[in-house]
C-alpha cells in the first residue's frame, strides 16, 4: 500500500507577509505567492504552508483573526487564494494554511460583543477584584489576564488583542469545524494548528505551579486531556474528504511520548519535532532526539526553522569566530534532518541560507513581544524580513517597484538572492536543490527506520539501507564509513575525509 503523501514530504513554509509582493505595497500577499510557486516546485518541495492571511488587525504578525473566513485586503481577495490553490495544484503541489483555534482577535466579531456584555461564555472571563484571577503569565510577557472596565477580567494567553476562546462552549466547537469545511471546499490539503497543545485549561483555573509554567505537562494551561477529543472530531472531518487531508500540530510537550499521544491514528497526522530544532550542534545531542523520536513509533516530522525562531545559520553560529561556520552547520543540519525518515517542513529563506537580521531598528519592529518586554526581547522579526529575490538594492526584487518593504532589508543580502544563487553551482539553494531532489529519487526505496554505524566521537553515521548519512560535529576531520558513490555533501569532500561542520549522503551496497 502506497503512502499518504504527507508521509515523506517536503513542505515549504511561506510567511506571507514576506514572500513576494505582487501590488507594490511593500507587503507579501497571495498573488505574490502565486507568482512565485514556480520556483518552489523547481526547489523540490512537495507542500506549502501559509501563515495566517485571514482579515486581522496584524497585531501579531496575523496570529490574531478576526474573520476566519475571509482573505485579509492586505494580501488580497478569496479570488487570490483561489487562483492560487489552483495553481499550486497544477504544479503537483499540496496546499497546507494555517488555522488558530486558542484565541482570536480582539476584533472579532464574538469579542466585540463580549465587550458589550453579551456572549462573553464564548471566551474565558473572570472576576478578579482588583487582582488578576489567577497567577498565569502570558507567553509574550507580563500578566495574562487584563481587566475590563466592568472589573471582569479575560483571559489571553499571548497580547491582550489575542483573547483566548473557551473551547468548553459547544459554540466554539462547532465555529471551528464549520471553518474547516470551508477551507476544505476550497481545496486546501490540510491544516497547520497554532498552539494545538492549548485550547483547555484546567477547571477552576489553578494557579500555576512554580516551574510549571511553560508548555509543561503538569500545567494547568498546556497539554490537558480534553484537547485530544477536539482532534478526534477534526480527524473525521478530515477523512470526509477525499484526496488524502492533514493537520500537523504546532505541539510544544516535555517529551516525545508526550507528543506521540497526539499522533495516535484517529487524531493528528503530524506534530512539528521541536526537540530537533532546538538541539545544540553536537552529535550526542542529535543521536537523542533521533532516537527519541524514532521509538515512539509515529512518522516524524522533522523542522529546523520557522517564523517564530532565529534562523539556523544564526543560531549554529552564535558566539563564533568564524562567520561562515554557522551557514556550514545550517547545511549540514539540513542534510542531516532530509536523511532522516519522516517530512521535513523547511522555512522560507533557508533554502537561501539566510541569517537572522538582528540590527533592526526600533521603530520598525513590529512583534509585541519587542513591545510588551520594553524593548529588552527582540522578538521575532529578525527572521521575518522580506526574501532577497534580485537584483543587487532593496528591495532586491521582493516588490515589483522601488518600495520600501514592511521591514528592511540589509544590504549584504545582495550576495544571496535567488537571482544571484541560481547561476552559482556552489549557492545554497543549489545545494538545496541538489538534496531535495535526491530525496526524492530515494525516498520510495527507502525504509522508515535507521541503522547506526560506528563513527568517531562528535560524528554519526546512520544508513537508511542503500543510503547512509554522515554527519561531522567535531572540529577535526574524519573518514567517511566505506561506500560506493558520494552523492552529496554539505561542503567540498575529498579523499574519504569528511570535515568539521560538514554532512555528506553516500551510496552505500
Amino acid at each position: 500500500m502506497e503512502a499518504p503523501w504527507w508521509r515523506e514530504a517536503v513542505v515549504y513554509e511561506i510567511y506571507v507577509r514576506s514572500f513576494a509582493d505582487a501590488s507594490g505595497d511593500g507587503v507579501g500577499d497571495l498573488a505574490g505567492v502565486r507568482q512565485r510557486l514556480p520556483y518552489l516546485a523547481e526547489l523540490g518541495v512537495d507542500a506549502i504552508w501559509l501563515a495566517p492571511f485571514y482579515r486581522s488587525p496584524m497585531t501579531d504578525g496575523g496570529y490574531d483573526v478576526a474573520d476566519y473566513r475571509d482573505v485579509d485586503p492586505l494580501f488580497g481577495t478569496l479570488a487570490d487564494f483561489d487562483a492560487m490553490v489552483a495553481d499550486a495544484h497544477e504544479l503537483g503541489l499540496r496546499v497546507i494554511v494555517d488555522i488558530v483555534p486558542n484565541h482570536s482577535s480582539a476584533e472579532h466579531p464574538w469579542f466585540q460583543a463580549a465587550l458589550r456584555g453579551e456572549g462573553r461564555e464564548r471566551y474565558l472571563f473572570r472576576e478578579g477584584g482588583t487582582r488578576p484571577p489567577n497567577n498565569w503569565q502570558s507567553v509574550f510577557g507580563g500578566p495574562a489576564w487584563t481587566r475590563l472596565p466592568d472589573g471582569q477580567w479575560y483571559l489571553h494567553l499571548f497580547d491582550p488583542s489575542q483573547p483566548d476562546f473557551n473551547w468548553r462552549n459547544p459554540e466554539v466547537h462547532a465555529e471551528f469545524l464549520d471553518v474547516l469545511r470551508f477551507w476544505l471546499d476550497r481545496g486546501v490539503d490540510g491544516f497547520r494548528i497554532d498552539v494545538a497543545m492549548g485550547l483547555y485549561k484546567a477547571e477552576g483555573l489553578p494557579d500555576t505551579p512554580p516551574g510549571k509554567q511553560a508548555f509543561k505537562a503538569e500545567s494547568p494551561i498546556w497539554g490537558r486531556p480534553e484537547v485530544h477529543e477536539v482532534y478526534r472530531q477534526w480527524r473525521k472531518v478530515l477523512d470526509s474528504y477525499p484526496g488524502e487531508r492533514m493537520a500537523v500540530g504546532e505541539v510544544w510537550t516535555d517529551s516525545a511520548e508526550d507528543l506521540a499521544l497526539y499522533l495516535r491514528p484517529d487524531e493528528l497526522h503530524q506534530s512539528f519535532n521541536f526537540a530537533w530544532l532546538e538541539a545544540p550542534w553536537s552529535a550526542t545531542a542529535f543521536r537523542t532526539v533521533i532516537d527519541d523520536t524514532m521509538v515512539t513509533g509515529t512518522a516524524p516530522t522533522w523542522v529546523l526553522s520557522n517564523h517564530d525562531v532565529v534562523r539556523p545559520v544564526t543560531r549554529y553560529g552564535e558566539g563564533l569566530v568564524n562567520s561562515t561556520t554557522g551557514l556550514a552547520r545550517a547545511r549540514a543540519a539540513l542534510l542531516t534532518m532530509l536523511a532522516l525518515p519522516g517530512s521535513a517542513y523547511l522555512y522560507q529563506g533557508e533554502e537561501l541560507g539566510l541569517p537572522e537580521v538582528k540590527d533592526l531598528p526600533p521603530e520598525v519592529r513590529q512583534d509585541p513581544v519587542f513591545a510588551r518586554s520594553g524593548g529588552k526581547i527582540p522578538g521575532r522579526d529578525g527572521c521575518r524580513v522580506p526574501l532577497p529575490w534580485s537584483g543587487i538594492a532593496e528591495p532586491y526584487g521582493f516588490s515589483p517597484e522601488a518600495v520600501d518593504p514592511w521591514l528592511p532589508q540589509p544590504p549584504e543580502w545582495a550576495a544571496l538572492t535567488a537571482e544571484r544563487q541560481s547561476s552559482d553551482p556552489g549557492s545554497t539553494l543549489a545545494f538545496c536543490r541538489q538534496a531535495l531532489r535526491i530525496r526524492r529519487e530515494l525516498r520510495a526505496s527507502l525504509p522508515d527506520r535507521i541503522t547506526w554505524l560506528d563513527s568517531p566521537e562528535d560524528a554519526l553515521f546512520f544508513t537508511r539501507d542503500s543510503l547512509t548519512c554522515a554527519v561531522n560535529c567535531g572540529t577535526d576531520p574524519v573518514r567517511l564509513p566505506p561506500h560506493e558513490e558520494l552523492l552529496i555533501s554539505s561542503a567540498p569532500v575529498n579523499d574519504g575525509i569528511l570535515p568539521p561542520d560538514t554532512a555528506a549522503w553516500l551510496r552505500t551496497p
